[in-house]
């Protein structure tokens, strides 16, 4: 086998130097894809930091993939050589326990990250178990695809599995790489859609995106005014939240969903929970039919992230861009290799 070249880094909060590596014969239930462009998610950043301990370095990143089928293994199943297609944090699962079987692939115990003791889609070429390679509607724009298979799928996932209604009354906190394609996502779902932001410079790009409404959080009673009012709420910032307040503007039975991985735990009081019957979740991006479904409403509804592009041989500056606070909203590197 030919070897891959990519980006790597061989030490916690390295610069991404040119790697290559022999990727071995194609597993019974590989897909080999050639990599034509490749987001860049802040989950990148957490796992180049080590910031959640589970790294494996030489890493290369990279979970946003999109590109061209060149090579199926024996047991490779619903996709054909020259195909346009995606993949997204999930690289490998088992296909046999409970959660498998039942379709909820995301949630199988020995699901494998892309990058989680993988090497990601950095690089010219990557592998991946066959089910997870999902086939791209012929509407995407390839160029603004990646993201939406991780980021996208993160924060449509909810409205999906949870069956919200078109009258449903939602909540998105955090208008960044996450929230900007909630705030789609919801608004094409036929919801009343509120934006949580706390600069008031990001209010006119959010009714763009599609809130109808939009709250300063800093502002002195900007969450009390909404007591009872929201259906579910969608968290997609990483920063500590104020989940007592957060559960009164919660009508009874609503969902406060996170999707940002805080690392400070969640502050819940109880009663706030039992008097309104109310519920905490989050969930880990979706299942391949779930992503399926989530491209196919893109696909059809015009729904794309804001993008920005990079060179992949200039991925360390992009990084930084990112680093710096500075993406809007979403980095798309395109590989000068291809």
């Amino acid at each position: 086998m030919a070897m891959i070249h990519a980006y790597a880094a061989t030490t916690a909060h390295g610069s991404l130097q040119p790697f290559e590596y022999n990727p071995g014969e194609l597993g019974a239930e590989e897909v080999e894809i050639a990599v034509t462009h490749c987001g860049v998610c802040h989950s990148d950043l957490s796992m180049l930091d080590n910031e959640w301990g589970m790294t494996s370095f030489p890493l290369v990143p990279g979970h946003e993939a999109v590109g061209t089928v060149t090579a199926l293994g024996s047991g490779a199943k619903g996709l054909k050589i020259g195909q346009h297609v995606g993949v997204g944090w999930s690289a490998y699962s088992c296909l046999s326990c409970p959660q498998c079987l039942s379709g909820r692939h995301n949630l199988c115990p020995t699901n494998q990250g892309t990058i989680v003791g993988r090497h990601g889609g950095f690089a010219d070429r990557l592998r991946c178990q066959w089910p997870w390679v999902r086939p791209l509607p012929d509407a995407l724009d390839l160029e603004k695809t990646g993201p939406l298979l991780c980021g996208g799928i993160t924060v449509f996932a909810p409205l999906l599995v949870y069956g919200i209604s078109p009258t449903s009354r939602v909540g998105i906190i955090g208008i960044g790489g996450l929230g900007h394609m909630a705030l789609q996502f919801a608004n094409k779902w036929g919801c009343e859609v509120h934006a949580f932001t706390t600069s008031d410079s990001k209010e006119e790009e959010a009714r763009k995106l599609g809130a109808h409404h939009v709250h300063n959080t800093k502002r002195d009673g900007a969450l009390k005014e909404l007591k009872g009012a929201l259906d579910l709420i969608i968290s997609t910032i990483n920063a500590p939240l104020d989940t007592p307040a957060l559960l009164e503007t919660l009508a009874p039975g609503g969902r406060l969903h996170v999707v940002g991985a805080v690392l400070k735990p969640l502050e819940v009081p109880a009663f706030s929970l039992i008097s309104g019957q109310k519920e905490i979740s989050g969930s880990p991006t979706g299942s391949p039919s779930a992503m399926d479904q989530m491209l196919a409403f893109s696909a059809r509804h015009g729904i794309a992230p804001v993008t920005e592009t990079f060179p992949m041989s200039k991925v360390n500056d992009a990084i930084e861009h990112l680093r710096a606070g500075k993406a809007r909203y979403r980095i798309v590197l395109v590989n000068d290799r291809a």
